[in-house]
């Protein structure tokens, strides 16, 4: 059985998220970058758990970049949103009334 998608929708998650450092190069400032490949169409972004802190040059060559196929993005973003998850969950800033992301 299909656990039913629940979109989550928080300026608080992405505000802390930006706060933190690139999760892929280490810049600051980041942003919160979503996921191009968890449940988005239809004029929908995905989830707000769904997101990685990432400096705009990273954002940028997730979303549009060319030198990185798109495994290799793909791979980029999904990295980085473990490490995100996890950095803030080690400090204690996940926001309690969400839903822990799965890793896997």
């Amino acid at each position: 059985m299909y656990k039913k998608l629940t979109y989550v929708r928080s300026k608080q998650l992405l505000r802390m998220v930006a706060e933190l450092e690139c999760q892929h190069c280490g810049a600051y400032p980041s942003q919160a970058a979503h996921s191009n490949w968890h449940g988005k169409g239809m004029g929908l972004k995905s989830s707000d758990v769904n997101v990685a802190a990432l400096c705009l040059r990273c954002h940028w060559e997730v979303d549009q970049g060319n030198k990185l196929s798109k495994e290799e993005r793909k791979k980029m973003w999904m990295d980085a949103h473990k490490k995100t998850v996890q950095t803030m969950l080690s400090r204690g800033k996940w926001p309690q009334d969400i839903e822990i992301p799965d890793l896997t």
